[in-house]
């Protein structure tokens, strides 16, 4: 199939009972079996339930992996992958990472003596340099966020060909309409479900793809015996939500290029950030491995002052200021003081998080309107 295809019938089945077109909502905990041990398939909703299972099986298809795992938050899912590491394990990972993950690797996975290093990837060969035999996991996020800097997919498997280094990609900004990690070599694809996939802003959800079988069952046990699940309600909605998945991120992706060419003209603006501008310093590449640039836009003011920022952002009317990102709907998000206030102050001005720097989540409304809501919060 065809990707607009997939969304709507990869690894769907009508429900076998009543031929629902729609996948039910079992709300069910729990399955009768017919002897001890002899079952349909389910025994308890925390190993599976056929309304996960379905959207797990849309996962695996429009990602073109083995195996699909829906968790209960895009953090869960990050918490089951570094689960399949060991005490003295070292990962490796892109610098400009999201804010959750970063708190997720240096206060809760430090403890368990997991090392974590972060590196520019923007170089792929700076990460050879950090390489150890103890190195069991990459962990790219492409385009990262809040910076929208992009990472050579196929560069960075190259690397890690035949030294038992799984690498892993956050696709949450991109989604497989835009990218597929699986297609350029990597183990493992995560997503933030909550956003583009869900789509609708009224669900939190995370999803994991494997390339193949086996690690997807390892997944998979980690999974059951941590608990992190999806419930079947939740599931529901993501599944609805991939199913309008093309018609939106192609819609987001005009938008947020039609964004960021007004933004690069306004005088107050120093920088735009953003994969589909001939600015962005990894256009090439964006061109190579992405079919579209996005929803997502960054940049920065030309007094380079938090307080035009916020201003900025309080007089926003269409855009929302809220956290969170990839909803019909745009938001725009201040990260210094929002999404990733997690991240010390000094590691943000490494980066290049500026307290100047503004987000946006561009949605699917009339561009005209978009833009005009931006004009008003300049003046």
């Amino acid at each position: 199939m065809n990707f607009n295809t997939k969304v709507i019938h990869g690894g769907q089945h009508h429900e076998s009972t009543t031929g629902s077109v729609n996948v039910p909502v079992f709300l069910t905990s729990t399955f009768a079996q017919k002897s001890p041990g002899i079952h349909s398939g389910y025994e308890y909703s925390r190993a599976a339930n056929p309304t996960r299972q379905a959207l797990e099986d849309s996962l695996a298809s429009i990602e073109n992996g083995a195996r699909g795992l829906a968790f209960g938050s895009g953090l869960a899912a990050i918490d089951c992958v570094l689960k399949l590491l060991n005490p003295g394990d070292e990962v490796i990972a892109v610098d400009d990472l999201y804010g959750g993950t970063y708190r997720m690797f240096t206060r809760l996975f430090e403890k368990y003596q997991l090392k974590f290093t972060f590196v520019n990837f923007d170089d792929v060969s700076q990460i050879s340099k950090v390489i150890t035999d103890k190195t069991k996991l990459i962990w790219i996020e492409t385009p990262t966020n809040p910076l929208m800097k992009l990472v050579d997919i196929k560069a960075v498997v190259e690397m890690a060909k035949g030294k038992d280094i799984l690498v892993a990609v956050d696709n949450t900004f991109a989604t497989p309409y835009i990218q597929r990690p699986i297609d350029l070599g990597v183990d493992i694809v995560m997503h933030s479900a909550t956003k583009y996939l869900g789509g609708h802003s009224d669900v939190i959800a995370g999803a994991l793809v494997a390339k193949d079988i086996e690690l997807g069952e390892k997944l998979h046990f980690i999974q059951f015996a941590s608990g992190g699940i999806l419930g079947p309600h939740d599931s529901y909605l993501v599944l609805r939500g991939i199913k309008t998945l093309a018609l939106r991120m192609q819609r987001h992706s005009d938008n947020g290029l039609a964004v960021a060419k007004y933004l690069e003209k306004h005088p107050a603006v120093e920088k735009v950030i953003y994969p589909g501008l001939e600015s962005h310093p990894q256009y090439d590449l964006a061109k190579s491995q992405m079919k579209e640039a996005g929803g997502m836009v960054s940049f920065t003011f030309k007094s380079g002052k938090k307080e035009d920022a916020i201003k900025f952002l309080e007089r926003l009317k269409v855009f929302t200021l809220a956290e969170s990102l990839g909803g019909v709907e745009s938001l725009a998000n201040h990260p210094a003081l929002m999404t990733h206030a997690s991240i010390p102050a000094e590691k943000r001005a490494e980066l290049g998080i500026t307290d100047d720097l503004v987000r946006l989540s561009v949605g699917i409304e009339d561009a005209e309107d978009l833009i005009a809501d931006l004009e008003k919060a300049f003046s």
